[in-house]
């Protein structure tokens, strides 16, 4: 399908481009949000009219989301759930948990602009990357811990996953392969 585009999407075109798409991401995802209109003569006429307008108003959201990334930029957010001993955590941090821990510091950021892959399953500290314009990307880093004092320490660089039991299980298997040479020399000697 033809469209013409109201704004920068991705790697398809920027404002006044008129591509051809395919006709779901037209009809689910294009039109319905307003990003671009059908590439028709009277569309085009519309367009036209309005480039001014569209380009104003388009340069006018960059500068929004530029300031909001410049408060954002490198950013750290802490973010505190249950896990296990070896850091795998009991839940997920999604999205949603991110906007919200940025809503309480003050920042209005959608769940869409965040670029997570896959929602956050251990504790540590995750740099998640933020598209808050079609030109405006930034990251933050999401630090999840058990508590704060955790999070605290997990900041100034310590793995916290590593307990005393697994460090006395290395230290046993060590004098556990000790034992075992030893035992080789003496079934040599005899």
């Amino acid at each position: 399908m033809k469209v013409i585009l109201l704004e920068r999407i991705g790697r398809t075109g920027s404002i006044g481009d008129e591509v051809s798409v395919k006709d779901g991401f037209a009809r689910n995802f294009l039109l319905p949000q307003g990003k671009a209109l059908r590439a028709t003569a009277a569309n085009r006429q519309k367009f036209e009219a309005e480039r001014a307008h569209i380009e104003q108003r388009n340069e006018d959201r960059r500068k929004s989301a530029a300031g909001i990334a410049e408060g954002l930029d490198g950013k750290v957010v802490v973010i505190i759930r249950q896990a296990g001993e070896t850091g795998q955590l009991y839940g997920s941090v999604a999205s949603r948990d991110i906007v919200e821990a940025l809503a309480a510091e003050g920042f209005t950021v959608q769940r869409s602009q965040i670029d997570l892959a896959d929602p956050i399953k251990s504790v540590g500290v995750h740099t998640v990357p933020l598209n808050l314009h079609s030109e405006v990307a930034v990251s933050i880093s999401v630090n999840v811990a058990r508590s704060e004092d955790e999070a605290a320490r997990q900041s100034a660089g310590e793995d916290v996953t590593v307990t005393q039991y697994e460090d006395d299980v290395e230290g046993d298997f060590a004098a556990g392969q000790k034992d075992a040479q030893q035992d080789d020399r003496f079934d040599d000697e005899v």
